[in-house]
Formats: C-alpha cells, structure tokens, sequence
C-alpha cells in the first residue's frame, strides 16, 4: 500500500502507516480521506500534538499517554472524545493520520 501526495508516492507498512513520518499537511489530508475522517480542528489539535510528541520523545505516544496529554491541553477531553474523533483507536488512527508511525504498545511510552 502507499499514498500519492503531489505526485509522490508514500510508502506504507502491512497496516497503513507510512514508513518514513512526514510532517506536511497534505498528507494528513490524504490519509483522512483514506480512513473516511473529515477534518476538524479538534482533528488537527490532536494531529499536532502527536506530531509534537513524535518530534520531542522520538516516537509515537500511547493511548494512554495521548489521553493524558490532550487532556492537558483541553480540559475535559475523555476517551470518548479522542474515539468520536478516531474511531478506530485514538492512538493508532490518530498517528497513522497524522503521518508518524504505529505507536508503541502496552509498556511502551
């Protein structure tokens, strides 16, 4: 599987997610369209924030992580929230939108 992106093809993994991150907005847009999502800012909020975590720590963070970070953020997001947004799971789909790869499982960051 890849994604075109202006012209460009972005290599995936067996699962979807990109093999290289990247970073570009574009490629967001792609792959939404992909997993049937249609932007919104809460999308791009929590978009960012993984891109953020991914560029400081070097990977991908948890659900569990990503709940908690969100919640710093924006006071009163719950897991339902993040699962209304990303109904395949928050963490996974959320990351494989937002260009990064697959995070860590249980035990990981």
């Amino acid at each position: 599987m890849a994604y075109t992106v202006n012209g460009c093809e972005r290599e995936t993994d067996e699962q979807g997610f990109l093999r290289e991150p990247d970073f570009s907005d574009d490629i967001v847009r792609v792959i939404a369209a992909a997993e049937n999502i249609a932007l919104t800012d809460a999308h791009w909020e929590v978009v960012n924030y993984l891109r953020d975590e991914y560029r400081e720590h070097g990977h991908t963070p948890n659900f569990r992580n990503l709940l908690k970070g969100m919640s710093e953020i924006r006071p009163g997001v719950d897991s339902k929230a993040l699962y209304d947004l990303f109904p395949m799971g928050p963490a996974k789909q959320a990351a494989k939108v937002a260009g990064l790869p697959q995070p860590l499982g249980k035990g990981g960051y």
